[in-house]
């Protein structure tokens, strides 16, 4: 299947990726798990490999290799270690890209070849303790005095948040009007003492991923900090969407990989009744079903990536990508673990973690209701209604 969607190149490049994964990554997945550790030296590794910047233009250090290599990277990085390639993305998909589009030369400079070769990281402050969906409701402020904006405010759910070098951050300069026309968007660099982590939350899942609770009181920061113009900062957040969701997509294609062909293969060793499981209908179906969750999936992600790397508008795309792979991710896990039964429950067996990772993506990056709202409304408008 893989050689009918993708050119002799791309498969080539997947290969590629899933070697360093299986040798580099996979080693060091079990301990994460188990210490719940942040991996800091394989963003390092990833960076070295170019794994950092395919959606970065060689000039600035990146790959330039575009989304859909970005998403094979996602991909198989996920299907060995989830945990490492949400945190990877963050960096090199949610961070990197919006500065190099909005960015002057100067910030592209300064900020994105450290970032793609793994030596600094990046996140992305939005979420804030009152706006979780409701982005335009946005609390964070940034006033101006002369040439430097003290910012104020509070970010909550922030991906990277406490281990971030720096946050592409989000507030309000001019509270006059609504949060979506009064937007601005700096480069936060959280070495300023007004920065500081208020907690970093235990996850149910993703063990090692660092979610944090941010507060910035009175923080003054350079006017040169800005990204593109004052008060258009909720353009960039828009733009930014589209690429975070693809990439979440192809992510969870990648650990609904690993717990099909987990379920597949335990189906082929586990004997009951005197004979193999998988020749009950109750798990072959199940089988099935997870098969063609797993290709749709990857389907409609590859699609947006086509897309993005075209230059065309991937918003419906982009959002039916992440609706459809990470509820495929979670039934699928759901499968794996009742194909697996008993021991499948337990921290014996890959599915317990599997099924704990998988559950948050229908929440993070944007819930399954908000993805729902947001193909309706594109379907709507480009039917002209």
């Amino acid at each position: 299947m893989l050689s009918v969607l993708y050119t002799e190149e791309e498969n080539e490049y997947r290969e590629q990726v899933r070697e360093f994964a299986e040798r580099v990554v996979a080693p060091r997945a079990q301990e994460i798990e188990d210490t719940a550790e942040y991996p800091r030296d394989l963003l390092f590794e990833l960076g070295k490999a170019g794994y950092m910047g395919a959606l970065i233009p060689e000039e600035f250090g990146g790959t330039g290799l575009g989304m859909v290599a970005e998403t094979i990277i996602a991909e198989e990085i996920s299907a060995v270690c989830a945990m490492l390639d949400v945190t990877r993305g963050v960096t090199s998909v949610y961070f990197a890209p919006p500065v190099y589009k909005f960015g002057n030369d100067e910030q592209k400079g300064r900020y994105l070849p450290p970032i793609v070769t793994g030596e600094k990281m990046g996140a992305i402050g939005i979420t804030e303790p009152d706006v979780g969906s409701d982005t335009a409701g946005m609390k964070t402020t940034a006033v101006r005095d002369s040439d430097e904006f003290v910012i104020n405010g509070e970010k909550r759910f922030i991906t990277n948040g406490s281990l971030a070098d720096y946050m592409l951050l989000f507030a309000v300069t001019d509270p006059s009007v609504k949060a979506r026309k009064g937007m601005s968007t700096f480069i936060f660099e959280t070495d300023n003492p007004a920065f500081s982590v208020v907690k970093d939350y235990d996850l149910m899942g993703l063990r090692g991923l660092k979610v944090s609770h941010l507060k910035i009181d009175n923080a003054r920061v350079p006017a040169s900090s800005m990204v593109g113009e004052e008060n258009k900062g909720f353009r960039i957040l828009m733009d930014e969407l589209d690429t975070e969701r693809t990439s979440l997509a192809a992510g969870a294609v990648g650990y609904a990989r690993a717990a099909f062909e987990y379920a597949l293969q335990y189906s082929t060793e586990r004997e009951q009744f005197g004979r193999e499981i998988r020749g009950f209908e109750g798990v072959s179906f199940k089988i099935a079903d997870m098969a063609v969750k797993l290709d749709a999936a990857r389907l409609m992600t590859l699609q947006a990536a086509r897309r993005i790397d075209s230059g065309l508008s991937a918003t419906r795309q982009g959002a039916s990508a992440k609706l459809l792979a990470c509820a495929s991710a979670q039934e699928i896990a759901t499968a794996a673990l009742q194909v697996t039964g008993g021991i499948g429950y337990t921290k014996d067996c890959k599915t317990e973690q599997l099924f704990r990772d998988a559950r948050l993506m229908t929440i993070g990056g944007g819930t399954t209701e908000i993805m729902k709202y947001i193909i309706q409304r594109e379907v709507y408008k480009e039917r002209g209604y």
